[in-house]
């Protein structure tokens, strides 16, 4: 952890001072950087994240590449960067847009719009693909590994796993990965916020490129937690790709936390209760509680 606010090297970064300085707490998930909202000697107000170990440097470093190549209008401004002793990134502060929940009238279709933008924009040279990282994605491999963790959470049992394990197994194999969109594959309301002008993603450390359907699917479920509608109402059919995200979520929500992010397997249990029913019912399974 820094010892001291890295005034000098924000200034060097963002070509201004900083005159008055506000520790913010996160909203996310990880405990690995810290967050800051900075008043400038020239009247800017930044957003600054100051990376606290070897993984958040590295996460900076992949927003840095996306926020240093792509100017449009649902990545936030960009002020400065500075990566040495210490790694931080600065970006104009959106604390004033409205951040859901709650998910006003309109807000989901701004998102939606944002995202058909994103997904139309040239990515970053060197930006992965998602397509290469199936096996780290699809968390049914995990659960053929070792079934205990997924059947601790009590999200289905025993006999209905048993049944249906090769149906999402090869779900999650075969459902479409591939494409050239632009993905921020993080997108959850803690990581958007809605403006005037439309919405604003933020935290592009996942940045990929794939199927653009993805980047939607990978959001309903935390959507539906906080009042969304169904997922299956926004998107009809996912040609299975419903399926690997909740083998993401259900392979890892009773895995132990990571120490950087203590509360992210509850989250990611909550995620898999509505993702779970929803691959189950594209994919023409019982339901994961009502047995094989």
């Amino acid at each position: 952890m820094p010892r001291s606010f890295p005034a000098a090297e924000l200034e060097a970064a963002a070509g201004a001072a900083p005159v008055e300085r506000e520790r913010v707490v996160s909203g996310g998930y990880g405990t690995n950087s810290e967050h800051w909202r900075v008043r400038l000697a020239d009247g800017r107000r930044a957003f600054v994240k100051i990376a606290l170990d070897d993984a958040a440097v590295e996460w900076l470093r992949d927003e840095y590449r996306v926020y240093a190549a792509v100017e449009a209008p649902f990545v936030a401004e960009f002020l400065g960067w500075h990566d040495g002793a210490t790694t931080l990134l600065a970006i104009a502060d959106l604390s004033e847009a409205h951040w859901p929940p709650p998910w006003r009238d309109g807000d989901v279709d701004a998102v939606m719009a944002a995202l058909d933008e994103l997904h139309e924009t040239t990515p970053p040279e060197g930006t992965p693909a998602i397509a290469d990282e199936r096996e780290w994605l699809n968390g049914w491999e995990l659960v053929a590994d070792d079934a205990e963790p997924l059947l601790a959470t009590g999200l289905c049992s025993r006999e209905w796993l048993d049944a249906f394990l090769p149906r999402l197994l090869e779900a999650g194999r075969t459902c479409p990965l591939d494409g050239n969109a632009f993905l921020h594959f993080d997108v959850r309301s803690d990581n958007l916020c809605v403006r005037d002008e439309g919405v604003v993603l933020v935290d592009w450390n996942f940045a990929h490129v794939g199927n653009p359907v993805l980047d939607v699917v990978a959001w309903l479920p935390s959507l539906r937690l906080e009042g969304g509608p169904d997922p299956w109402e926004l998107v009809a059919d996912t040609d299975g790709l419903a399926a690997v995200i909740a083998g993401f979520f259900a392979g890892r929500a009773g895995l132990p936390p990571p120490p950087t992010a203590p509360q992210v397997r509850e989250f990611q249990l909550a995620q898999a209760q509505v993702a779970l029913p929803w691959a189950a019912r594209e994919l023409g399974l019982t339901p994961p509680r009502a047995g094989p």
